[in-house]
């Protein structure tokens, strides 16, 4: 496919700030802790930090709420959080951001999920999770239902950012994928394969190439089997679209009774690929709600992925930066 002339990239991200997106799936709160190594302990073979600063960042769902907020959408966020220190961080932040958080529910129960890395000289040295992955009682799963359903008419699209962590279940799905459906919205999942069967009927999928691998049931080694595999998904899920990320290789379009379109990484230095997949969930779907065709947003995800990357730690892109790439690569 001919790619479109640069004002109609121009104009899709203009209208990126009249889209209304739903988010809904887990939500993470990502701590870092930036220092030097100078030495290696005399404890054991490790290196020894010495932290500089700190800084918190909206992980998981709340990246991707973060991700299309950055891009100017108006974003209503559905999740749960602990009663504790790091459930108020999370909340704080998305609220600082202009992110709607009314869907978010705390939870007693479970502690907020907290992912902690540790950065020297702008590499990674070690992360640290904390987190319980039990399902949502049906009491909390009820709530967030009934939010849904009383926002759902106003949205444009709705993203399901499934981490296996427990927000996201069959009966959560089972109610929210034929509501998004009766009310002719846009959907887009990015997927955990246990819950492949209740995606059918969305409007893309975005795995990367292991998660479409084991959703398939064969390795994707070649072209030949990246189009199998592409097809396979199409038909398995009934869905409009697939888009497979391919990491260094970019990634590739799927779409019913047309050819498989591959898109080459625009990234020209890759410090961090922590979050990369939710840009890309994010731009895409935004691109879609703001008119544009399936390719054309895949340009624009891939292009905001390779933003991404070059930053250290959890980033987004501003409408800006990715107009200014989109005019380097693509024209």
């Amino acid at each position: 496919m001919k790619v479109k002339n640069f004002s109609y990239y121009r104009n899709t991200i203009t209208n990126f700030k009249k889209a209304k997106v739903l988010v809904i799936g887990d939500l993470m709160l990502d701590e870092f802790i930036w220092g030097e190594v100078t030495r290696i302990s005399p404890e054991a073979p490790v290196p020894v930090v010495w932290v500089k600063k700190e800084s918190f960042m909206p992980g998981g769902a709340s990246n991707v709420a973060n991700n299309l907020r950055s891009l100017g959408a108006d974003v209503h966020l559905v999740g749960v959080i602990g009663k504790d220190e790091h459930g108020a961080i999370l909340k704080g932040e998305l609220e600082q951001k202009g992110i709607r958080t009314a869907g978010i529910i705390t939870d007693e129960s479970r502690p907020t999920i907290l992912k902690t890395r540790v950065v020297a000289h702008h590499q990674q040295v070690v992360r640290i999770d904390k987190e319980k992955k039990d399902p949502l009682k049906d009491v909390i799963l009820e709530r967030m239902i009934a939010y849904i359903e009383s926002i759902i008419k106003g949205m444009d699209a709705v993203i399901i950012e499934d981490y296996a962590k427990g927000v996201i279940t069959p009966m959560l799905l089972k109610k929210v994928v034929p509501m998004a459906k009766r009310n002719n919205k846009i959907i887009s999942v990015d997927p955990k394969e246990e819950h492949f069967a209740y995606y059918k009927g969305i409007t893309v999928i975005t795995p990367n190439n292991h998660e479409a691998a084991r959703a398939v049931g064969f390795e994707i080694n070649d072209d030949v089997t990246l189009r199998k595999a592409g097809e396979k998904l199409l038909s398995k899920l009934n869905c409009k679209i697939g888009l497979i990320t391919l990491g260094e290789n970019g990634m590739a379009v799927f779409q019913k009774n047309k050819p498989m379109e591959q898109i080459p990484t625009v990234a020209q230095e890759v410090f961090d690929v922590s979050g990369a997949g939710d840009t890309v969930i994010a731009s895409y779907t935004l691109s879609l709600a703001s008119g544009a065709d399936p390719i054309t947003s895949a340009h624009i995800s891939n292009c905001a992925a390779g933003i991404v990357v070059g930053k250290v730690g959890i980033a987004v892109v501003s409408p800006d930066e990715l107009l200014a790439r989109i005019k380097k690569e693509l024209f």
